[in-house]
Formats: structure tokens, sequence, C-alpha cells
């Protein structure tokens, strides 16, 4: 069983963070992307979503979203709410990416939330501490 990661987002942003992290990391088999488009629906949204999944039967789903409270976060946490066997973690940044890349090349527990919340970082803060 692997673990399949899908990118969701408002427009194009999860189909470009595929793009940076493969170019860093290389190509990704099991990183998907879903983008909810002006003209889409929830529904609509919803049936790209279980396109892109639909072979994924004996496979682990995780689910990054851009924003939570978005359309495509909260259509996929309804899909959570009726039963889908779903992973869903919101806030979505290159740094999560690239830790779960890496996570699953060396076979290791993944601490993306980690790796998402350290990648916020105040350069000048960092900067002007340094120089006192």
């Amino acid at each position: 069983m692997s673990t399949e990661l899908v990118l969701i987002s408002h427009g194009h942003l999860a189909d470009e963070m595929k793009n940076s992290c493969e170019m860093i990391m290389g190509p990704q088999e099991h990183i998907h992307t879903v983008a909810l488009l002006p003209e889409d629906s929830q529904e609509s949204f919803y049936d790209k979503f279980k396109k892109v999944t639909e072979d994924f039967s004996d496979d682990q789903i995780l689910v990054f979203a851009d924003l939570m409270g978005g359309t495509p976060a909260n259509t996929i946490y309804k899909a959570i709410a009726n039963g889908a066997n779903i992973h869903l973690m919101t806030g979505m940044n290159l740094a999560m990416v690239i830790e779960w890349v890496n996570s699953q090349m060396l076979s290791q527990e993944s601490d993306y939330l980690d790796a998402a919340k350290n990648g916020l970082v105040d350069v000048n803060e960092l900067v002007n501490s340094l120089k006192n």
C-alpha cells in the first residue's frame, strides 16, 4: 500500500506547487493535483477529485489544501464527514510538500505539519536579531 498525495487549490496553485516540487525533487508519480477553476461548482470540483483518485482504492489518500474554509478543503471535508478514507491538511506550502516527498523517499514518518510551520520565518526579524 502506498500513499498518494493530492494537492488541491483555488486556481492553478496546486499544479504549480507540484511543478515547483518537481523542479527541486525530480518527477513525482505519487503527487496529483486538482484545481478549482472559476467555472467549477463544488460538485464539478469533487467530480474532478474523484476522477483523479478513482484508482487509489488500496492506497492511503493524503490531501493538502491551500486554505482552510475554502471550497476545495470544504468539499473534501464533506467527503470525510460522509465516510471517505482521506486525510486532509490545510495551509499547503512548498516546505510541507517537499517534507512529504523526503519522507516517502526515506520510508520514514513525515512531520509535514512542522515543516510547514517551520517554513514561516520573518527573515527581517532574524537578520535584526543577528545584528544584536
